[in-house]
């Protein structure tokens, strides 16, 4: 049988600290509890977690920065809690690291939701992180050109491997059909709305053969694509 989760709650505000612990205690889980960020930090550099809930807003540094300093020596999952939940905030925490974000107030079912989902996930062991780019599920090994969802190998085209490329340099950010042309192909086309779109398809199709979330390329209309964590 296998040992229950042991998961790192940080956040400074005691009612919603006491609200996620309990949460996430009635699920199985260990749990621990901190209110700063250097502690965190410190406690994570010790080993022996498997995913970490993190306020943005903790009063000695910020859980952005938390993840940031995290994600030089470790790839366990990271779940945002904030007040803040502009887009901007949103994107800075996924670029930064994060996996999954939530604003409060929120549900405590759905905050067991995500976390049970996250840890579900695989987790790439440190002599791998500096080969693969992780993207929440999705792991892409640069020198070697190959793509994996979960544990499974995808068998991707030459386009439809530098379209994820491009999209994965900045997770969460808009690429526009015009600049994912410039970055992908030799030369401009008549149809490059089209020929963008075709591959995208493709390319969601055997993300989603994978268990992929349909959504997990995402589309912004009159803006172009983005991949989401």
């Amino acid at each position: 049988m296998n040992a229950p989760a042991h998961i790192i709650v940080v956040e400074d505000e005691a009612a919603i600290a006491v609200a996620v612990v309990y949460a996430l205690q009635a699920e199985g889980w260990q749990v621990e509890h901190l209110g700063l960020g250097s502690q965190a930090l410190v406690r994570l550099q010790a080993g022996g977690v498997d995913l970490v809930v993190l306020d943005v807003g903790l009063p000695d540094i910020s859980g952005l920065e938390v993840c940031r300093q995290l994600r030089r020596f470790s790839q366990i999952p990271v779940l945002f809690l904030t007040a803040r939940n502009e887009e901007v905030d949103r994107v800075l925490g996924l670029e930064l690291g994060g996996d999954d974000y939530l604003g409060k107030p929120f549900s405590p079912r759905e905050l067991v939701a995500r976390v049970r989902a996250r840890l579900r996930r695989p987790v790439l062991q440190s002599d791998e992180m500096q080969q693969w780019q992780v993207v929440g599920q999705l792991q892409i090994d640069r020198q070697a050109r190959r793509v994996r969802y979960g544990r499974q190998l995808l068998e991707l085209t030459r386009y439809e491997y530098l379209l994820l490329q491009a999209l994965a340099q900045r997770p969460g950010a808009i690429l526009s059909r015009a600049q994912l042309m410039d970055r992908i192909w030799d030369a401009a086309s008549d149809s490059a709305d089209r020929t963008v779109d075709t591959h995208i398809k493709t390319l969601r199709g055997k993300l989603r053969s994978a268990g992929a979330d349909e959504q997990m390329i995402r589309t912004h209309r009159g803006l172009g694509y983005a991949l989401e964590g």
